[in-house]
Parts: C-alpha cells; sequence; structure tokens
C-alpha cells in the first residue's frame, strides 16, 4: 500500500510503525474471509482491510477520529484472525493497537460511553473492586429486564455463585513435589482469580506434581491488556512495568525457566511487552526478556513432555474451543488438543473453529448486540459436536460460551490436572 506520510510525521515512533505496517498491505481482502465482523454485518468498513484505509486516511491527514471511524474501530474484536490468513504480514494488532490510542487522544466519546469505559479501567484489574461489583451485579440479576442494553449485559455476565479468594493467589512459592525439573513464574492475573479460582490452583497442583517449583510474585497483577486495547497506553503501560518489576525479580534472585501464564488473552499482551517498550529506555531489555520468558502453560506443558504422567479417570468428549488469543495471537494451535489426546480424552473441534466466540476482552460489554451473535454462532457448532465437556485456555472464552452452553466448561489444564492424579474439575463434579 502506497504511503503519504511527511519527514515530519515519520519522526514520531508510533507514526513510523505505523507506516511500516501499512505498505505491507497489499489490498488482497483475504482477511476479510475470516473477520467475524465482516462475517455478520457484510460491511467492507467493518472488515480488517477497510479499517486499514480508515486508519491510514486518518493519521496521513492528522485528522481527529471521527465518530464513524470510531464506530467502526470499536467494532473490531482484536481476534486477529486477519493475521493468520494475511499472506503479507501485516501486523494487524499493532496498527490497530496505536489506532485505538490515537482515537482516545483526538476524539471525545458521548459521557455514557466515556463513564462505561472508565468504570471497566477501574473495576476489572483490581481483584478487590471487581469481587464487589459481581456481587453487586449478583443481587441485580432478577431486575436484569428492566435494564438498558449495556448494564443488563454486565449484570447477565455475574456467574451463578462469588468464590472467595483463593490461598494459591497469594505471593509464595510452592516446592516442586519430586526431582526438581524447572521453576516458573505464574501469571495469576486480575479478572481470572475472581471469576474462577479453579484454574491457578489447577496449573499450580499440576506442575508442582511434575517437579516444578511455581513462584507467585509479589507486586504482578493485571497484564494491562484490558485498558491497552480500550486506546490507554499509560495505564496499560504502568501496569505491564509492575509486572517486569515483579517477574525480574525472580529472574535476578534464583532464576526462572518460564513465566507461565494460564489466560491466553494475557499470555499474548505479556509476549508483546519486548514491543510496548522498545523505546523505552529503561524497560526495553527488561521486556524483551519477559517476552521471551513467556509460555502459555500448554506450550510449556508441551516442553516437559508429559504423555506418561496423565491417563483420563474417565472418557469424555471433550470439544476444544482454540481462544483467538491463543490460536491468533500467541500461534499455538494443536498442543492443547495433543495434550488433551495423550491423557486419553476424545477430542473434537467444532465447524469455523477460527471465529471469535465474541468475548474478546471488554467486547461483549462494550458490543453486546455483535458478541452475542458470535456466541450464538460459536455455541451452535460446538453443540453440533455433542460434547461432554467444553475446554479452553482463556477465561473470557470461558465467561462468554459458559453463559449459555449446556454442558460443563472448563480451563484445558483443569482436565489435565484431574487426569495426573488431581481433583475431578468442579464443573463436572456440579453435574
Amino acid at each position: 500500500m502506497q504511503t503519504n506520510f511527511s519527514i515530519q510525521q515519520l519522526a514520531n515512533p508510533g507514526i513510523k510503525e505505523a507506516e511500516s505496517i501499512l505498505r505491507k498491505c497489499v489490498h488482497c481482502g483475504f482477511c476479510t474471509a475470516t473477520c467475524p465482523t465482516y462475517t455478520l454485518l457484510g460491511d467492507e468498513l467493518d472488515s480488517p482491510r477497510g479499517r486499514i484505509y480508515q486508519i491510514k486516511d486518518m493519521l496521513e491527514n492528522e485528522r481527529p477520529a471521527s465518530p464513524q471511524v470510531t464506530k467502526h474501530i470499536d467494532r473490531c474484536l482484536s481476534c486477529l484472525s486477519c493475521m493468520t490468513t494475511c499472506p503479507s504480514g501485516v501486523h494487524y494488532m499493532h496498527l490497530v493497537d496505536h489506532a485505538r490510542a490515537y482515537i482516545e487522544q483526538t476524539h471525545t466519546r458521548p459521557l455514557p460511553e466515556r463513564m462505561l469505559r472508565q468504570i471497566l479501567k477501574i473495576v476489572l484489574p483490581n481483584p478487590g473492586l471487581f469481587r464487589i461489583a459481581l456481587v453487586g451485579a449478583f443481587f441485580a440479576k432478577p431486575f436484569a429486564g428492566f435494564m438498558p442494553g449495556r448494564l443488563k449485559g454486565l449484570v447477565k455476565m455475574a456467574p451463578s455463585r462469588i468464590l472467595p479468594p483463593s490461598q494459591y493467589d497469594k505471593p509464595q512459592s510452592f516446592k516442586a513435589e519430586k526431582k526438581k525439573r524447572g521453576r516458573v513464574v505464574l501469571m495469576n492475573g486480575c479478572a481470572q482469580k475472581v471469576l474462577n479460582t479453579d484454574i491457578n490452583e489447577a496449573t499450580i497442583r499440576l506442575l508442582t506434581r511434575l517437579g516444578v517449583e511455581v513462584v507467585v510474585a509479589k507486586g504482578a497483577g493485571c497484564c494491562g491488556a484490558l485498558v491497552h486495547h480500550m486506546g490507554d497506553e499509560d495505564k496499560s503501560h504502568h501496569q505491564a512495568a509492575a509486572n517486569i518489576n515483579a517477574w525480574m525479580n525472580e529472574v535476578d534472585g534464583e532464576g526462572l525457566d518460564a513465566i507461565v501464564i494460564n489466560a491466553s488473552g494475557c499470555g499474548t499482551t505479556v509476549k508483546d511487552y519486548g514491543f510496548m517498550f522498545r523505546n523505552d529506555e529503561k524497560y526495553a531489555e527488561k521486556a524483551t526478556k519477559v517476552s521471551e520468558l513467556a509460555k502459555d502453560i500448554t506450550e510449556y506443558l508441551a516442553e516437559l513432555d508429559i504423555a506418561d504422567d496423565v491417563k483420563a479417570p474417565e472418557e469424555l468428549r471433550v470439544t476444544y474451543h482454540s481462544a483467538c488469543s491463543l490460536q491468533h495471537g500467541q500461534k499455538i494451535t494443536s498442543t492443547p488438543k495433543v495434550l488433551l489426546e495423550q491423557a486419553g480424552f476424545k477430542v473434537t473441534t467444532p465447524n469455523e473453529s477460527h471465529l471469535c466466540c465474541g468475548s474478546a476482552g471488554t467486547y461483549n460489554l462494550m458490543q453486546p448486540e455483535i458478541a452475542n451473535q458470535l456466541k450464538d454462532r460459536k455455541l451452535k457448532n460446538i453443540q453440533a459436536t455433542e460434547p461432554e465437556v467444553i475446554a479452553a485456555g482463556n477465561i473470557g472464552c470461558m465467561t462468554q460460551i459458559g453463559s449459555a452452553a449446556n454442558v460443563p466448561v472448563v480451563h484445558t489444564v483443569e482436565l489435565l490436572d484431574w487426569a495426573n492424579g488431581g481433583p475431578k474439575p468442579s464443573a463436572l463434579s456440579q453435574q
């Protein structure tokens, strides 16, 4: 794609990076075939190619973001399916993230929109506030039908039970239960440890039984993805820097073999820390090191070669839902399925597995109509496989799909923990 940025514009590192990405686009349109919003809406402006044109025009002309451009960029899920499809290597993720930051700097949203986004940025990354909010939403559920659209969605997403904080999530070290094979930090996150405490607990149990010391580092918290995808670069960098400091303390102390992440949305962001801090003299080197150490839990388990350590206690038909952030963001596709099959589970994959379920961080809260259409489409494909359980590697997907699924939804690591002698996943036990 031909660009027309001035020398002065290209002096800005963000614009220079955007220009480099734009020039790789050859207008082929392959991305439109796998874009969820284009598939649903059929509008070129709601396709990656259409958004690229809008971003190019906005940045080249240094034009404040218009309501129309903002609408179409907001509709993007950042599922990154277009990056998997693109034959030219267009790094759409970095381009759309830059556009979102530009929108936040140049466009004033309507007051209700600003209030919603501010609430989400404050509450979701803070486990204490998030837990309080969920309690309030739980008691508001009977009145959800009388609430306006987005508020109704927020209330309906509240789980049926609010879990107390897990003791596993406190900063501490969990010793390996047999000959030590490694030492890792577990990123225990923010929203996940409120919505589902079983995931981190299963991860720690499994790794320690396999001979891995697991550390929950003091000072680590939200990865920054939630606010980063809302265009708030200052806040996302602040949250990311806190993680980098906490984890590098462990690297410089007893050392780490990996930073293990069991929420793939977080994993995609942490693996991008090196890029996020590329122009930061203080953090660039440390951020790159953290990105190099970051591994999805299934990625790390595959390296341990656990085939002889897992055996499914029961024969179960498992439909594996591949989170966009895992298959498109991190290019991890077959590994989780192979691990489950090695354990003895019968694993199937639904049709249109490349399409997003509609969760996408806060997308299902800010774009509920499109998100619900995608959820219904995803569930139709999943149910066609007649699963006994649905497995996924991201809490957002689990919450989105689980809100309407007729079978339990569990994290992949919960099934592997069970197959390695751990407890049966609570979602299965409650059947």
